[in-house]
């Protein structure tokens, strides 16, 4: 039975998810709320170890739940059923682009998604943010580093090596 629930959950994920792997953070959490096969920490350390293997994170963090929750056979089915929407998806539309390449009505649709898959990824981020940092330190570390993300131009990868580093360090520390 978990068998199914897997395929049918991370085959919703893949369908509804849109702009990438962060955006399957929001069912990502709600797997976790619904199902209680991982926890929310466990679901920071899969974006943690998913954002800096190499691939999609949002298969690397279907892979990653689906070997939590029911072993090698479970990442298989999760990474298959998360990718196979979009599979399909494309091979659809590989033949009818011509078709929809200039429809106002699907330019529309996607021009709408976006601010929907912001909202919902804030959302995600604000909850993660409110269960794992806990003390004075960890808010002015990690505004500090939003700031300086915003006022200095890096590569995002420099940051999220930097925040792993002062994450890594408060852990050791026990400040957070």
């Amino acid at each position: 039975m978990i068998y199914l629930q897997l395929i049918f959950e991370y085959f919703k994920t893949g369908l509804f998810s849109f702009g990438g792997g962060y955006a399957t953070l929001p069912f990502l959490y709600h797997i976790s709320e619904t199902y209680s096969w991982y926890s929310s920490k466990q679901l920071s350390d899969m974006l943690a170890v998913s954002s800096i293997t190499p691939g999609p994170v949002g298969v690397n963090m279907a892979t990653f739940s689906g070997f939590t929750t029911a072993g090698i056979l479970g990442a298989l089915l999760a990474t298959s059923a998360i990718v196979l929407p979009s599979l399909i998806i494309v091979i659809v539309i590989a033949k009818l682009l011509a078709k929809f390449r200039e429809n106002r009505h699907v330019q529309a649709a996607i021009y709408a998604l976006k601010p929907a898959g912001c909202g919902l990824l804030t959302a995600v981020v604000i909850n993660m943010f409110q269960e794992n940092v806990h003390s004075l330190w960890g808010y002015i570390l990690f505004f500090g580093l939003l700031i300086m993300s915003l006022k200095i131009k890096k590569d995002p990868l420099t940051y999220l090596g930097l925040s792993a580093l002062v994450g890594l360090g408060l852990g050791i520390l026990k400040i957070i």
